[in-house]
């Protein structure tokens, strides 16, 4: 029997070692950092947990190994109220696990290993549930760096009617382009790159050049985020007419910068799922995005759709 869920967050679940004042220099046999933190995350993980927060039925679509690692992430998500009955664990492989080393102004870097390139096939499952919406975590990553899996996602989830989000990454073990994938386009209905990421696929230097090269190769909407400068939205809306606009920032003190874009699209989402416009769901987002920096890690500062509420009226928006 197929599960029905609002939204399902199909991506990469990870082990996050996230690494604060972090010392360069030696001491005797080893470095010294602030702090050192153990966290759930990955693309889908850190959507379906904010997305579920926000109230949206929300499952997820990932892979976890039989191991302590994918242990700790699901149990991380049942306690979030994300539905677990589509997670995969074989055997064969292990829980993917990175090690982010963030900096005082909440930016981060992070080191990968070859676990996050596994063999993941998402698209096999797609008849296991229905729902209004899918989130690709991140497009241009495993899984959905292989051509045949997002064709096949994308295929599946416009034929039973679902709004497309896909979120995306720079490459790291394998490289796509946007000529790779241009077919597949069109069934995306927002696409929410960030400033290094637009300008990458798009060889371009303004936004709105950026936006652009996707809209002609067929994305329905364009949302580009860029940090303290807010975000850039061009696209169709929920219309016929071309809409296009800027949402400013909100200003905090910003503690940790991971997962603000996986908690971003999961507000816009739960908007537009909601029947929100676009500047609204936008503005909503940026809020859930601004709020996700406050505290280490992608899914602890953000608590809930009344706290993104409060934050914004307190903010007259």
């Amino acid at each position: 029997m197929k599960k029905n869920y609002d939204i399902v967050c199909i991506g990469m679940a990870i082990m996050d070692s996230i690494i604060r004042g972090f010392e360069p220099e030696p001491v005797l046999s080893g470095y010294r950092a602030e702090s050192g933190t153990l966290m759930a995350g990955g693309d889908a993980v850190n959507e379906a947990v904010a997305a579920a927060k926000l109230g949206l039925g929300t499952g997820i679509l990932c892979s976890l190994g039989t191991d302590a690692a994918g242990d700790m992430i699901e149990a991380v998500l049942a306690a979030a109220g994300v539905g677990t009955d589509l997670i995969q664990r074989p055997d064969d492989h292990p829980t993917p696990v990175t090690t982010i080393f963030v900096k005082e102004d909440g930016n981060r870097r992070s080191i990968t290993n070859q676990a996050h390139s596994y063999n993941f096939h998402p698209e096999q499952y797609m008849d296991l549930f229905d729902a209004r919406a899918v989130v690709l975590g991140s497009l241009f990553r495993a899984p959905f760096n292989d051509p045949d899996v997002i064709r096949e996602v994308l295929t599946v989830a416009k034929l039973q009617g679902m709004l497309v989000f896909a979120d995306t990454k720079l490459p790291n073990f394998r490289r796509l382009s946007l000529d790779d994938i241009e077919g597949m386009l069109p069934m995306i209905d927002f696409i929410t790159p960030n400033l290094d990421e637009a300008e990458h696929y798009t060889d371009k230097s303004r936004v709105q050049d950026m936006a652009d090269v996707f809209l002609e190769k067929g994305v329905k909407n364009v949302i580009i985020k860029m940090g303290a400068d807010g975000c850039y939205f061009k696209g169709r809306g929920n219309g016929s007419g071309t809409l296009e606009f800027r949402v400013p920032a909100f200003t905090v003190d910003t503690v940790d910068a991971t997962g603000a874009g996986d908690n971003f699209i999961a507000g816009f989402a739960s908007e537009i799922l909601r029947g929100s416009d676009i500047k609204k769901a936008l503005q909503f987002a940026s809020a859930c995005g601004a709020i996700c920096t406050t505290a280490v890690g992608a899914g602890t500062a953000l608590t809930g759709r009344s706290q993104v509420e409060e934050f914004l009226a307190e903010r007259n928006v």
